[in-house]
């Protein structure tokens, strides 16, 4: 499965996709970016005049690409276009 297929299993849309590229990815981790814009949604109130990209969104970056990209090429074998995955996770130690 390449990084574009895996992407389009992602179970988001904007503005709460958070992955621009895979650029690396194994059953051993993965490696993506996402390039935050200077119009995101969250900088209008975060703070003001001082916009700071808010740590839960960091965090939920690094989720995306981190585990529900590595989830989904795991899963790859499992996964069509009409059996799309359903990955929830949590977790307090990130």
């Amino acid at each position: 499965m390449d990084s574009q297929k895996i992407i389009s299993f992602l179970p988001y849309t904007k503005p709460f996709l958070f992955v621009d590229e895979i650029t690396q990815i194994s059953e051993n981790g993965v490696t993506g970016n996402y390039t935050f814009k200077e119009n995101e949604y969250f900088y209008e109130g975060h703070f003001i005049n001082n916009p700071i990209t808010p740590g839960v969104i960091l965090t939920e970056t690094m989720a995306q690409i981190g585990l529900v990209c590595l989830g989904i090429y795991l899963l790859k074998d499992e996964i069509s276009s009409d059996n799309k995955p359903q990955i929830a996770l949590t977790s307090n130690e990130i």
